[in-house]
Order: C-alpha cells, then structure tokens, then sequence
C-alpha cells in the first residue's frame, strides 16, 4: 500500500464522519488505485469523444497519470423534511426524489446535496494536510456510474498524485 493510498483512506474517513443534516447519512464511498485507473481514464475519453465534450478527455489524462481515486457519492438520500423549498419546489412531500436519471439521478434534496459537499470538502481538507494535490472531478462520477462502479445517484471523484508539480491544476482550460 502506497502512501496515497493511506491519503485515500483518511480522506474516506474524513468524507464518513462530516457532519449531515439532522444527523441522518446518505453518503456512500469508494476508493479506486492501480491498474483499474486505465480503465476509467479509458471510460471517461471514451464518454468525452462519444458526447463532443472535451474536458472528460482532458480529465482522463490526469487519472491516467494518478495513483488512487477516492469515491464519494449520495445513495437514496432521502428529503430533509424541512419545507425549505431550496430544491424548488414548495413542500418536501412534492420532491419527487430520484424521480430520473441521465449522468446522475435527481432531483436531490438541497440539504443532502450540501451534505455531499461538505463531504467533499473534508476530504480535499484531509488531502490537503498531507500535501496530496487533488482536484475534485464531476468527469470522474459520470463514468464511475456507467462502469457500474459505486451504486451511488450522485457521485464525484478526487483523484490524488504525489509530484514536483501539480499535474491538475497546470493543465489546458477546455471550452
């Protein structure tokens, strides 16, 4: 086991214990390394060729040139109850959740939507504290969910790489 793996690892741990709104935990996880990373790089240029959007390609390239990919996803995340209406509609009783599904399942309930952030966002933290440079891909969810990767309706991916420059941050902007 590499050491960014055992990153992964504190950041799926991270990404667990976040806080969620009224205690109740939708977020599901998974951690991808080694030869199974060309496999998704593949997938992901494959989906960006087939639907003409650029990035997914761009994308690949750097979870191609990654060692680990951390998972972290909503399943089944059910209403918050709160009436809010911040994911559009009026009641929590008229959100159809999951109701369809394209590159992911919606609608979703804004506070479970928050939750995955702020999953997201200890997980980078925790990237962060070891000096793993990281970026959180949506790319990587849209092709995780059409290999049948995470059962998961929502899911983005944190790939991680250990190298005298970051290889995600210094790459070429995709229109």
């Amino acid at each position: 086991m590499g050491t960014l793996t055992t990153v992964a690892q504190l950041m799926d741990l991270a990404a667990r214990t976040a806080p969620k709104a009224r205690g109740l935990d939708f977020v599901v996880t998974g951690i991808i390394e080694g030869e199974v990373l060309k496999t998704l790089a593949d997938k992901m240029a494959e989906i960006g060729e087939r639907t003409q959007r650029p990035f997914l390609v761009r994308d690949s390239n750097n979870v191609a040139a990654s060692e680990v990919v951390l998972l972290i996803g909503l399943k089944d995340a059910e209403r918050a109850t709160l009436n809010c209406s911040a994911c559009g509609v009026a009641s929590c009783n008229d959100l159809n959740v999951n109701s369809h599904s394209g590159e992911f399942s919606g609608p979703q309930c804004a506070f479970r939507v928050m939750d995955l952030g702020i999953a997201i966002g200890s997980a980078a933290k925790t990237a962060s504290l070891f000096n793993a440079d990281n970026r959180v891909m949506y790319t990587i969810g849209v092709a995780v969910r059409e290999l049948g990767w995470i059962d998961a309706d929502l899911v983005v991916g944190i790939p991680l790489s250990a190298t005298g420059k970051s290889i995600y941050f210094d790459r070429p902007a995709v229109t």
